[in-house]
């Protein structure tokens, strides 16, 4: 174990290695690039999915709910790699001929779909039940409420956990390795198991773990400070509704 220990470290500080690992920087950013393609494609079917399912989840229609809960306990109960192995071998013993990247973007797009409709959900709950009465005492149906009272309402709620679903789809593309992707880890696996790159392990996998924490990192920070602002903003509404009552 010591060994090893001391042959990692040896690799991480060889100059040698980070030499081969900045020379191959261009295929390491190309990877990149790619990993964001994928999940500029995923996150926007993952908002679409989720939005949708999750007003289902809260209309009054039984069969809509259940549409919404059957597809949320399925996709948040199976492992998102088994789910792109699936999809992948499935696409391909059937002939169709379809790249890794729609397959991985289909993929991601389907398994944060239900964490978004649970997100969204939560968001739709979280709006006084009075915003919805009102709503129809004044003659709006249930899709112009939902469009021009509720969702307005639900957006600025559910900005925080929405930002933290970004973030862990743009981790979870590493699963496209599994099915022979071309993102940043396969690149990045690819250059350290080369003939003449092998074994710049620790520079290689320190490039690629630093460029995932470049995007990843301000979107946490980000969503971290709007749910502060969200509660001091809560806490001062309660705090004004205080003053008030006791006033009167």
């Amino acid at each position: 174990g010591d060994v090893y220990k001391r042959q990692m470290l040896d690799g991480l500080l060889d100059p040698m290695r980070w030499s081969l690992t900045f020379a191959e920087m261009d295929s390491l950013w190309t990877g990149f690039a790619l990993t964001l393609k994928v999940v500029l494609a995923g996150l926007a079917l993952s908002l679409v999915l989720g939005t949708i399912l999750g007003v289902f989840s809260t209309t009054r229609s039984r069969v809509l709910r259940g549409i919404s809960r059957v597809y949320v306990e399925f996709f948040q109960n199976t492992p998102l790699i088994l789910q792109v192995c699936f999809l992948y071998y499935a696409l391909a013993y059937s002939g169709v001929k379809i790249s890794v990247v729609v397959v991985g973007f289909i993929a991601l797009g389907f398994y944060h779909g239900a964490y978004v409709a649970e997100v969204v959900r939560a968001g739709i709950q979280a709006v006084p039940c009075g915003q919805f009465d009102a709503a129809w005492a004044q003659g709006f149906g249930y899709t112009e409420t939902m469009k021009h009272i509720i969702l307005p309402q639900t957006v600025k709620i559910i900005l925080p956990p929405m930002v933290n679903q970004v973030v862990a789809l743009i981790k979870n593309t590493s699963c496209l390795f599994i099915i022979g992707g071309a993102d940043l880890i396969a690149t990045t696996y690819n250059f350290v198991t080369g003939e003449s790159t092998g074994g710049a392990y620790g520079p290689a996998y320190l490039v690629g773990g630093l460029l995932f924490f470049v995007v990843c990192y301000p979107l946490s920070l980000m969503a971290g400070r709007w749910e502060s602002r969200l509660k001091e903003r809560d806490k001062a509404q309660v705090e004004a509704i205080e003053e008030k009552e006791a006033t009167v």
